[in-house]
C-alpha cells in the first residue's frame, strides 16, 4: 500500500510542477498583450501625484500578482528549505494570496457601485459584504496553517477540517454570485436610446458572467483541492488561482475604460442645434453645451445611465470606473 500512495505523490508533485510553469507562462504572455494597453492608462492620467481609480487598482492588481506568483513560486521551486526555514516563510504565500483577493473584490466591487448608480444603501450593502467577505477569507485561509517541506521546497498545507482554507474560496464564490447577480439585475433594466449603447450594456453583461464563471471554476477546483486532497497536493491549483484572478480582474478595467469609450464617441453627448434662446442670448451658457473633461476624463470615463437629465462632474479619482450614460436633449424653439 505504501508504494502506490508514494507513486500518487510523486504524480501530484510533478503535476503541481507543471501547472505552475503553466501559469508562468500564460500570466507572461498576457503581460505582455497588456502592455499597450497599461500604456494608455499611464498616458491617459493628469499626473503622477492624480491618478484615477481605475489605474490605481490597475496597477495593483497587475503587480501584486507578480509579486504573489513570485513569492509562491519560490517557496515551491527552492531546494534548499528545511523544516526551520519554512516555519518563517510558510505563511508569505497565504497573506500574498489573500491581498490579491481583495484588490480583485475591490474591483467587481466598485463595477458592481457604478452599475447600480451609486445608490446609498447599495453601496452599504457592498461595503459590508466586502468587509465580511475578507474577514472570513484572512481568517480560513491563515487559519491551522502548516509548513509543509518536500525535497527542500516550502509550501503550506490546512490541518483544519471545518473553518479552512476550502472555505476561503467558498467566500469568494459566494462574493462573485452577488456582484455578478447585482450588477447584471441592473443592467437589464435599463432601455438603451442607441444601438451602441445598448452593444455596451451587452459588453458589460458578458464581462461580468465571464468574469464569474472562470473564477468559479478556479475556485470549485481548489476547494476541491484543499477539501478532498492530501496535505502534499492541497497547493496544486493555487498557481492557476493567481493566474486567473489577475488576467480576469485587470480585464474587467482594461474592457471597462477601452471599448466603452470607443463605443460611445460622438454618440453620448454631442453639441445641439442652435436653439432660438442661443440666437437672442447668446453669452448665456447653454446647459447642452458639452462639458470639458480633463485629458483623464475624455480618455478614460466609461459612462452608462439611464437618467437622462445631466449629472454634475464628478471628483476625478472617482470619475475612472463611472458607469453612466448623460442623455442630453436639446428642443429648438421658433
Amino acid at each position: 500500500m505504501e508504494i502506490p500512495e508514494q507513486r500518487f505523490a510523486v504524480y501530484s508533485v510533478t503535476f503541481e510542477k507543471y501547472l505552475r510553469v503553466a501559469s508562468i507562462s500564460i500570466v507572461f504572455y498576457d503581460y505582455i498583450l497588456t502592455l499597450p494597453a497599461e500604456w494608455r492608462f499611464y498616458r491617459s492620467q493628469s499626473s503622477f501625484f492624480h491618478m484615477s481609480l481605475a489605474c490605481v487598482l490597475f496597477i495593483l492588481i497587475r503587480y501584486f500578482s507578480i509579486m504573489t506568483i513570485v513569492v509562491s513560486d519560490y517557496g515551491y521551486f527552492s531546494t534548499t528549505h528545511t523544516l526551520q526555514t519554512c516555519q518563517r516563510y510558510y505563511l508569505v504565500a497565504p497573506a500574498f494570496k489573500v491581498i490579491q483577493a481583495m484588490i480583485s473584490q475591490a474591483i467587481m466591487g466598485v463595477r458592481t457601485f457604478n452599475i447600480a448608480r451609486r445608490g446609498r444603501r447599495t453601496g452599504a450593502v457592498l461595503l459590508l459584504l466586502y468587509l465580511f467577505s475578507i474577514s472570513a477569507e484572512w481568517f480560513s485561509n491563515m487559519f491551522h496553517r502548516t509548513a509543509v517541506v518536500f525535497d527542500g521546497n516550502c509550501t503550506s498545507a490546512n490541518t483544519g477540517k471545518i473553518l479552512s482554507a476550502w472555505f476561503y474560496y467558498l467566500v469568494m464564490i459566494v462574493y462573485d454570485i452577488v456582484m455578478v447577480t447585482i450588477s447584471t439585475m441592473h443592467l437589464l433594466r435599463y432601455n438603451p436610446l442607441s444601438s451602441r449603447i445598448q452593444q455596451l450594456v451587452r459588453v458589460l453583461i458578458y464581462d461580468g458572467i465571464g468574469y464569474f464563471i472562470v473564477l468559479s471554476v478556479t475556485n470549485i477546483l481548489n476547494l476541491i483541492l484543499y477539501r478532498m486532497g492530501s496535505i502534499e497536493t492541497q497547493s496544486a491549483g493555487a498557481s492557476i488561482g493567481y493566474a486567473v484572478t489577475w488576467i480576469m480582474s485587470q480585464r474587467i478595467l482594461i474592457n471597462i475604460r477601452e471599448p466603452a469609450t470607443q463605443r460611445l464617441e460622438d454618440v453620448v453627448i454631442g453639441r445641439p442645434t442652435l436653439t432660438a434662446q442661443d440666437k437672442v442670448m447668446p453669452g448665456l451658457p447653454s446647459q447642452f453645451e458639452p462639458r470639458k473633461h480633463s485629458k483623464c476624463f475624455s480618455d478614460s470615463r466609461s459612462p452608462i445611465d439611464a437618467e437622462s437629465r445631466p449629472k454634475p462632474p464628478h471628483d476625478s479619482k472617482d470619475a475612472e470606473l463611472d458607469i453612466r450614460v448623460n442623455i442630453e436633449r436639446s428642443v429648438a424653439v421658433d
